[in-house]
């Protein structure tokens, strides 16, 4: 058990670090990707849906970018059917999430070959999925007898193999404001539209104290307010995780599309690409933080130690990094990586976890299509296992200590 003060404290930490360390990251990537949606009217994803032999390539791409973002953006085009199935896995196989930052900085070498090996597994794996399936439908419709409530998220799929568009259905398909009058609602917008000029701003702040934090190697950041590190780092976390959960609750039914998740053919306006940007970001800063609650208070109070779980002997140990992908969220997969870099755990481990981890991208597929993300992450896993078990065995840097500066 856990005292309240105790309960306080990680949830005040979750909340400050879960903007900092992941959604600012996350924004650039997906305002990067509008904006040249906006640019190109839209013809960047008419060129992937006219080119399926290019689509688990281009998913293995956009997840190779350090952070979620690129994946992330995978996952709104599979939704729409726009992409593959295979592109989805082969996205979410070639991210290494917000570790990747970590890695880069502390062993650079570990993380060239360990993202290296990802990105080749991801899309092979990908493309085979689509070749031929590898029993993507039976494992659809074993993960749907699981209860309609739990794989179905606001979306219902209809055929995860098959790639088609899901279909509303459920409590993302909209979000509206109920307001009595006119004026009521039209205040309400003019708030909402202040909150997102503000969400930006402290959006650029959470980038820049991000990267002093990875700069500085991943450090424990005291809780401070103040014209320092500390202070910007923990103002702009506790900020825009606020100003997301009202753009997530409120502002999307407002000025948004009312609903997350769905990728745009293009936007009417460089302003409208941003606020597109700012509502997908939103979104997944509210289940970034959830994650990171349930991860922060599940190690409390059932005294989990990453470190010791993942420095088993032999083949345990990139079967334990391959598990641990299972996880949705950086947070403990960023534990991982520094648990590398002190070297407690062997490299195979660490190219196990890069293939297996979904980081945050797999936060708007649960969103929107639960049953897609399930099926998606059990895929992930496999390729990870294949190539951690084959790392260890005959990779003659293996072991501990690779690549770490």
């Amino acid at each position: 058990m856990i005292g309240v003060d105790e309960a306080a404290e990680i949830f005040v930490y979750s909340v400050r670090d879960g903007f900092v360390q992941v959604s600012a990251f996350v924004a650039i990537t997906v305002v990067l990707f509008s904006y040249v949606q906006y640019r190109t009217d839209g013809k960047l994803v008419r060129y992937l849906e006219d080119n399926e032999r290019l689509q688990p390539l281009a998913g293995g791409l956009l997840g190779l970018t350090p952070g979620c973002g690129g994946a992330i953006v995978a996952m709104p085009l599979y939704v729409r059917g726009s992409v593959s199935f295979g592109t989805v896995v082969a996205a979410l196989a070639a991210t290494a999430g917000d570790s990747a930052f970590v890695i880069l900085a502390l062993a650079p070498e570990a993380a060239i070959y360990a993202y290296g090996l990802a990105l080749v597994a991801g899309v092979g794996f990908g493309y085979a999925v689509d070749a031929w399936g590898l029993g993507v439908g039976r494992v659809d419709r074993a993960v749907g007898r699981i209860g309609r409530p739990m794989t179905d998220g606001g979306f219902a799929t209809t055929g995860v193999a098959t790639g088609a568009p899901s279909v509303p259905g459920g409590a993302d398909a909209s979000c509206s404001v109920d307001s009595s009058t006119d004026t009521d609602r039209e205040w309400l917008a003019t708030l909402s539209h202040a909150v997102h000029v503000a969400w930006w701003i402290v959006a650029a702040a959470g980038l820049v104290a991000g990267v002093e934090y990875l700069r500085r190697g991943a450090p424990e950041v005291a809780m401070e307010i103040g014209p320092t590190f500390f202070g910007l780092f923990t103002v702009a976390g506790l900020v825009g995780t606020t100003l997301s959960a009202y753009l997530y609750f409120v502002g999307r039914g407002v000025i948004g599309d009312g609903a997350s998740g769905r990728a745009r053919d293009t936007f009417g306006s460089t302003y409208e690409t941003f606020q597109h940007a700012a509502m997908e970001t939103s979104m997944v800063t509210v289940w970034v933080i959830v994650a990171y609650l349930l991860y922060e208070y599940s190690v409390v109070l059932f005294a989990i130690d990453i470190g010791a779980l993942a420095a088993a002997a032999g083949l345990l140990a990139p079967i334990a990094g391959a598990a641990l992908g299972l996880i949705p969220g950086c947070a403990p997969q960023i534990v991982f990586a520094s648990v590398y870099a002190n070297g407690e755990i062997p490299f195979s481990a660490l190219t196990a976890n890069a293939v297996s981890q979904d980081g945050d991208a797999l936060f708007p597929l649960m969103a929107i299509d639960m049953k897609a993300a399930v099926v998606a992450t059990i895929y992930t896993t496999i390729p990870a296992l294949v190539v951690g078990i084959g790392v260890h065995l005959f990779w003659p840097y293996a072991q501990f200590g690779f690549g770490v500066v």
